[in-house]
C-alpha cells in the first residue's frame, strides 16, 4: 500500500510539473508578478545589505561589547567556512543544490509524499534558492500567491548570482534561535566559538536548527532538538557523507546549554557612553533613524580610548577603597589624557546590569564644593592678580549682594583666619577668602573661565559660584582640570578614536587638536598652588610619590558630596562620592564623616598610583620665576598700585530669593590657616556699598 501511494503521488506531481513546463506557466508568472516585487518589469533582483553587528574594542583591541538590535550577525565569506560545515548545511536542506535549477521537482515529490505519509508537514520541499527569496524579498505566509512569486524569484535570482553567492548569503541570513542570525553568530552563540572552530557533531546541530530554530531550539527543548538532529545525521549517513559510527557518536553528544548571564563590567558604563554618541553623530546619518541602523547593523568597527589597565585599577580603585554603606553610597571616576583629551578610565556606578545611569557622565551632575575654586583662582590671574596677593579669610564672612539677600559663607573652624595669600586660602580651602575674592572678581568671570576650560554646563553667575554651587560631572571636571594639565589648551573629552565601516572603509577619526583657552603662565601659576595642596594642605591623601600631583577637594554641605580632582601632566582624574539618588549627608560612613580628603582622595591615589606604575615620571613645568599672572592670551603687565585692588567698582549679580543654599566646603580646611605677619598689612579697608579693597603689601615681591 505505501509503495502504491508513492507510485500515485509521484505520477501526479511529474505531471503538474510537466503541464506547467509545456504551458510555460514559469515565464507567464514572471512577467506578471516581477512589476509588482521589483517595481519595473525586467529590474535584476537587489537584495538589500545584510544587518551586522557592530563591534567595540579597547585601545589595545579587545572586544569591549558587540552591538545589535535583534539581528545578531557577523557575516562571513563563503571560502571561511569548512567543507564539512557546508555539506551539514546542503544535507539538512538542499543536498542537490548545486546540481539543480531555482525549483527540485525531485526534492518537492519526496517532501509531498513524506508529509502525506506522516499526516503533517516533516520535509520541505524548497530550495535553498528559494528559502533565501523568503526571508529576504517576501513573508512567510503560505498562500498559494506568494508561493508562486518565490518561484518566480528565485528563478530570476539564479539568473543574476552563482551558485556560491547565494549559498554565501544564506548562510549568513538563515536564523538559528536565540536572536542568532548567520551560521557565524550560530556558532557562537551554542558553542562560544567561530565557524571555523567547529566540529561534525556541532555544524550538524546548527544546520538541524535551519528548519524550525524555534522548535528545535535546545536551550528550551532539548527533546526536539534532539530529534531533529538525529533525522539531519540518518539523512548525512544515506547520503554517504557520515559513517554509522558517526551517527551513533554524533545522536550521543551532548547538547550546548544557555551560557551563564554575562557578568557586569565597569567598562559597561564606558561602552554605553560610546554608544550614546555614536547614536547622536550626525556623521552616521541625518535623521536618528540612520544612526540607528548604523550602529546597530551596520557592521561597524568602533575602536575607543579606554585602556583596559587603566580601566582595571580605577575599578579596583574603586571596589578596594569606597566602604560598604549596603548600596547607599556609591562612586563615579573618569580618566582623561590632557594631552589629547581621550578617556582611558571610566567608572560610571557599581553595577550597570542594576542601574544604567552613567554618574560619571549623565544628568545635570553635583554640586564639585571646593573643587571649584581653581576656576575662581584663573579668573583672579587674568584679571591681574597673582598667587602672592593676600586677602581676607577671617570667619564669619558678610558677603553684601545689592538686590538680594547678604551671603554669609563660613570657614570651617569657625574663627578667625587673618590675612592670607591666595596660595594659602587655595591650599587649606579658605572659603571666606574665596568669598571676598569672587565679589571682587564678580562671578561672570569665574563662570567664563569654567567654561572655556572645559565645564559645559550652565553656571549660574551668582557669588556662591566659587564654592562649587553650579552642577558638573565628573567628567567635565577632569577634562577641565586636563586643561591645567597641558598648559592652558583645552582638548575635548573624547570616547571614539576612529569607527571603520563593514567593508573597512575609515568613516572618522578622533582629531587632537587643541585650543588656547588660558595662558600657560596662568596655568602653570594655578598647577603649581595646587600641587601644593597635595603636598601639605587638604589633599595630602592623594599624593603618587615620586610624582608631583597637582589637585583640589572639595565636600559640599552637609557632607553630600565629595571630590578629589587631580593630575599629572600624562593624566588628569576627577572622583566623586555621593548618594546617586540624591543628596544623602555622608556623616557616617566607614566610621567617619566624607570630606574630599578622605575617600575620593583615597581612591584617587590607589588608581593613578597603578595606572602610573612603570612610567618615568614627569614633572611640571615651573611658571616664570616673576610670579605675575597673564590675560588670557599674552601675559599682561601686573596693574599698578597695590595689589588685590579692584581696577573699577563690580557690581556683583543678586542672588534671587529663592536661590538653592549656596555650596560650603566645611571640611576640606584640616588646620587654620597660616595667618600673615601683621607687619605685612599697610591697611585693610572695607566698603560694601561700593567695592572691596584690599591694601596689602607682600614683601615676598618687589
Amino acid at each position: 500500500m505505501r509503495a502504491f501511494t508513492r507510485f500515485v503521488v509521484a505520477v501526479v506531481v511529474a505531471g503538474i510539473v510537466a503541464a506547467l513546463s509545456t504551458m510555460g506557466v514559469a515565464s507567464q508568472f514572471d512577467r506578471l508578478f516581477s512589476e509588482a516585487v521589483t517595481g519595473t518589469e525586467g529590474d535584476p533582483i537587489n537584495l538589500r545589505p545584510l544587518a551586522a553587528r557592530s563591534v567595540v574594542y579597547a585601545r589595545d583591541g579587545t572586544v569591549l561589547t558587540v552591538l545589535h538590535d535583534e539581528e545578531n550577525r557577523q557575516p562571513v565569506t563563503l571560502d571561511r567556512v569548512p567543507e564539512h560545515v557546508i555539506r551539514a548545511v546542503l544535507d539538512a536542506e538542499d543536498d542537490r543544490f548545486f546540481e539543480h535549477g531555482a525549483l527540485d521537482a525531485r526534492a518537492l515529490t519526496r517532501a509531498l509524499v513524506t508529509n502525506i505519509e506522516s499526516g503533517g508537514v516533516y520535509e520541505g520541499g524548497s530550495t535553498i534558492t528559494q528559502q533565501l527569496v523568503k526571508i529576504t524579498l517576501l513573508n512567510p505566509s503560505q498562500r498559494a500567491d506568494r508561493k508562486v512569486k518565490e518561484a518566480v524569484l528565485a528563478t530570476r535570482l539564479e539568473k543574476a548570482l552563482t551558485k556560491q553567492q547565494i549559498l554565501e548569503r544564506y548562510i549568513n541570513t538563515v536564523y538559528l534561535g536565540n536572536h542568532a542570525y548567520g551560521l557565524q553568530a550560530g556558532a557562537e552563540t551554542y558553542f562560544r566559538t567561530d565557524l571555523d572552530k567547529l566540529d561534525v557533531g556541532q555544524a550538524i546541530l546548527l544546520a538541524s536548527l535551519i528548519r524550525d530554530p524555534v522548535g528545535s531550539d535546545p536551550w528550551v527543548d532539548p527533546t526536539a532538538a534532539r530529534e531533529r538532529r538525529g533525522k539531519v545525521v540518518d539523512r548525512m549517513r544515506d547520503l554517504g557523507h557520515v559513517t554509522p559510527e558517526d551517527v551513533d557518536r554524533i545522536k550521543g553528544e551532548p547538547l550546548p546549554t544557555p551560557p551563564p548571564p554575562d557578568p557586569a563590567k565597569g567598562s559597561d558604563y564606558f561602552a554605553e557612553y560610546v554608544k550614546q554618541q555614536l547614536l547622536a553623530d550626525p556623521r552616521l546619518g541625518d535623521t536618528a533613524a540612520e544612526r540607528i541602523q548604523a550602529v546597530f547593523g551596520g557592521g561597524l568597527a568602533i575602536h575607543t580610548t579606554l585602556d583596559p589597565g587603566f580601566q582595571r585599577s580605577a575599578e579596583d580603585a574603586v571596589a578596594g577603597i569606597l566602604p560598604d554603606s549596603a548600596g547607599q553610597f556609591s562612586a563615579a571616576l573618569v580618566s582623561v589624557e590632557p594631552t589629547t583629551g581621550a578617556v582611558r578610565a571610566l567608572v560610571g556606578g557599581p553595577d550597570f546590569d542594576r542601574s544604567k545611569f552613567n554618574l560619571a557622565t549623565d544628568g545635570l551632575g553635583r554640586q564639585p564644593g571646593s573643587s571649584f575654586k581653581p576656576f575662581a583662582l584663573m579668573a583672579a590671574l587674568e584679571q591681574g592678580f597673582s598667587v602672592y596677593d593676600s586677602i581676607l579669610a577671617s570667619s564669619p564672612c558678610v558677603i553684601p549682594n545689592p538686590g538680594g539677600p547678604v551671603w554669609q559663607p563660613g570657614n570651617v573652624e569657625g574663627s578667625a583666619g587673618g590675612v592670607l595669600t591666595l596660595t594659602e586660602a587655595t591650599v587649606k580651602s579658605v572659603n571666606c577668602a574665596y568669598a571676598r575674592l569672587v565679589k571682587m572678581i564678580g562671578p561672570e568671570s569665574v563662570a567664563d573661565v569654567a567654561h572655556r576650560m572645559g565645564i559645559t554646563s550652565e553656571i549660574p553667575p551668582y557669588l556662591s559660584i566659587t564654592l562649587g554651587s553650579s552642577l558638573v560631572t565628573p567628567m567635565q571636571m577632569a577634562s577641565a582640570f586636563s586643561t591645567l594639565a597641558a598648559d592652558g589648551v583645552r582638548r575635548a573629552p573624547y570616547g571614539i578614536e576612529r569607527v571603520v565601516d563593514a567593508q573597512g572603509k575609515e568613516l572618522f577619526a578622533a582629531e587632537h587638536k587643541g585650543e588656547q583657552v588660558v595662558s600657560q603662565q596662568n596655568a602653570r601659576s594655578v598647577t603649581q598652588v595646587l600641587s601644593q595642596g597635595v603636598q601639605r594642605g587638604t589633599g595630602t591623601a592623594a599624593a603618587v610619590p615620586p610624582w608631583t600631583v597637582a589637585g583640589k577637594t572639595g565636600t559640599t554641605d552637609n557632607h553630600t558630596n565629595a571630590w578629589f580632582v587631580g593630575y599629572t601632566p600624562t593624566l588628569s582624574t576627577a572622583v566623586w562620592m555621593g548618594n546617586p539618588e540624591g543628596d544623602v549627608p555622608m556623616t557616617n560612613v566607614g566610621g567617619i564623616r566624607v570630606y574630599g580628603g578622605t575617600y575620593p582622595a583615597r581612591i584617587f591615589r590607589a588608581y593613578m598610583s597603578a595606572a602610573l606604575a612603570g612610567m618615568e615620571p614627569v614633572s611640571f613645568p615651573a611658571p616664570q620665576a616673576s610670579g605675575g599672572s597673564a590675560s588670557r592670551g599674552e601675559r599682561r603687565s601686573a596693574p599698578s598700585g597695590p595689589r588685590l585692588q579692584a581696577a573699577a567698582p563690580r557690581v556683583a549679580t543678586p542672588l534671587p530669593d529663592a536661590v538653592e543654599p549656596p555650596a560650603v566646603d566645611p571640611v576640606d580646611v584640616y588646620e587654620p590657616p597660616v595667618e600673615v605677619e601683621p607687619d605685612l598689612v599697610d591697611s585693610v579697608e572695607f566698603d560694601f556699598a561700593d567695592q572691596i579693597r584690599y591694601r596689602v603689601r607682600d614683601r615676598r615681591r618687589p
